[in-house]
């Protein structure tokens, strides 16, 4: 990774506000000299006229020195960003999202119900092909849904990105609503984009869609949640 990546961003449109108006405010310097030089001696520059050019150069350098300081604060935010996103290499994250990485015959998924439930849950390939089917129920709240990578014809299925469809109905029958979550280890940062996007396995996750951050320990894929 290069390091260099940590301290880039894109500031494109401030830089180009910002050379507008130096542009301009160099040409009410040049106007205003041209003025001063060339005024009639008998009739010179009415003193309000003069002084509300005076202001108005003062308020054009001061806009100046406020984009200054503006673009000032873009760059360390989105360098504190960046660093951050960089501390998340080798922790395990969880986000919200439908898709997880296979890794050694391991994929987790964490989904929630606001009531107990009869849940099935579909897991899809790269390519969208079915390849494993559950069902199960769980209890009201957080539940997670371990995967061995096994599909449903008996095989083991290669590692890579896989995601999961979870549907869930209540003691009636009637579908409600599930919130699903990933988890997997982070691998690598992509800097390319206006947001830190983290490499987890072969999926990416934006850094604002992660809930929470921990370290990778032997346990990995245990849990006190309710499991499908």
């Amino acid at each position: 990774m290069a390091v260099s990546g940590v301290g880039s961003t894109s500031t494109s449109s401030l830089s180009g506000t910002r050379a507008t108006i130096a542009q301009n405010f160099d040409t009410f310097l040049q106007l205003l000299t041209t003025q001063l030089r060339n005024q009639n001696p008998l009739d010179p520059l009415d003193t309000n006229q003069f002084t509300q050019q005076l202001v108005q150069f003062s308020g054009v350098e001061q806009q100046l020195k406020t984009n200054d300081f503006l673009e000032a604060m873009m760059l360390s935010t989105q360098n504190a960003n960046n660093s951050q996103a960089v501390s998340y290499i080798g922790k395990m994250v969880t986000a919200s999202g439908v898709r997880s990485e296979l890794v050694d015959g391991a994929a987790t998924w964490h989904f929630a119900v606001d009531k107990p439930a009869t849940i099935t849950a579909t897991v899809q390939d790269a390519s969208g092909n079915t390849v494993y089917t559950k069902a199960g129920t769980v209890a009201k709240g957080e539940s997670v849904f371990n995967w061995d990578g096994v599909g449903t014809d008996g095989k083991q299925k290669p590692d890579g990105t896989y995601s999961v469809q979870v549907e869930a109905r209540d003691a009636d029958g009637n579908l409600i609503s599930v919130a699903t979550e990933m988890t997997g280890e982070v691998t690598g940062i992509d800097f390319s984009g206006s947001e830190p996007v983290l490499i987890v396995g072969g999926a990416r996750v934006n850094l604002s869609s992660v809930q929470s951050v921990r370290s990778k320990t032997a346990t990995d894929g245990t849990t006190d949640e309710g499991t499908l």
